[in-house]
């Protein structure tokens, strides 16, 4: 699998709820992260994701672009947590090392009910 592969294949196992699988199979032993809610260690944000993925066993995730520039890789997506659910917009930035995902940075922008852009946000 490439960086690209491996990134999406991450995002997808944790948002079904599979947040253990995905930390195994492609977490680094030093991996870091920047989610301003917790601490920057991967036992935080991976406690979190399990609790979300409890709280919200319909989420889904639906890509929409993922573009790879070395040893980063950029995942744009729409997250629902209920299928009635408006959602968020989502761009997670992995970095790579040793094949593995070293570091991660999350943003995350609401969907808005009403937008006067008429091309949307997807």
């Amino acid at each position: 699998m490439n960086n690209k592969e491996k990134a999406v294949d991450f995002l997808q196992l944790v948002a079904s709820g599979s947040v253990q699988q995905a930390y195994v199979k492609y977490v680094d032993k030093d991996f870091r992260h920047h989610n301003p809610f917790f601490s920057g260690d991967a036992d935080s944000l991976r406690v979190a994701m399990e609790e979300n993925a409890k709280q919200n066993p319909e989420k889904t995730l639906t890509l929409q672009h993922v573009v790879e520039d070395g040893h980063l890789v950029v995942v744009h997506s729409w997250v629902k947590l209920k299928s009635d659910d408006i959602g968020v917009a989502l761009v997670h930035i992995f970095r790579f090392q040793n094949e593995l995902i070293a570091e991660l940075w999350d943003i995350v922008q609401a969907v808005p009910e009403n937008s006067p852009n008429e091309y949307g946000m997807f």
